[in-house]
């Protein structure tokens, strides 16, 4: 009786570790420029269609300044802002929060919570736009097949972001 009790609540622990998971690395350069300010940046998932379908980060001034709240600021990640920056509201739990320091930067998501739970067979894009004041804007895009196979992707950007990679364990 001992043994199955065990064995049985084993399993329970071990679970969790054996679910997928998915994982966007993102690494933002630190530019030589005289004034320098953290990039806003967003993240999100994009059915093949074009049509943005959730969001995973979005990376902001959260300062609540009376008259200077980073949120209207927003809108300077054009791409995200159009397809469903504009119908968010902010500050969303679990997904927005501060800009990021220059340095590598790893979002973990659990392949069979949301967002990616709601995922039906097909491909998918995940895009990540970066966005300076005083400075530029980029965008990058990483091909995702759903439901989750061993996979990687990377692409690196030209100035606003370093390489963005992302892992999927299934």
């Amino acid at each position: 009786m001992r043994t199955a009790v065990t064995a049985a609540f084993s399993t329970l622990i071990a679970a969790p570790a054996l679910a997928g998971e998915v994982v966007l690395s993102v690494q933002i350069p630190r530019l030589d420029v005289s004034e320098y300010h953290r990039p806003y940046l967003a993240a999100w998932i994009e059915g093949a269609d074009g049509r943005a379908l959730a969001n995973l980060a979005v990376w902001y001034d959260v300062r609540k300044r009376e008259g200077e709240g980073g949120a209207k600021w927003l809108k300077d990640m054009r791409q995200w802002w159009r397809r469903i920056g504009r119908e968010t509201e902010m500050p969303l739990d679990g997904v927005s929060g501060a800009t990021r320091p220059a340095g590598t930067h790893a979002l973990r998501f659990d392949a069979a919570a949301a967002p990616f739970a709601a995922l039906t067979p097909g491909t998918y894009e995940i895009v990540v736009e970066a966005a300076r004041e005083v400075g530029g804007r980029e965008v990058v895009r990483l091909p995702l097949a759903w439901p989750p196979a061993a996979a990687e992707a990377s692409v690196r950007g030209k100035d606003e972001l370093g390489a963005v990679s992302l892992t999927v364990t299934p």
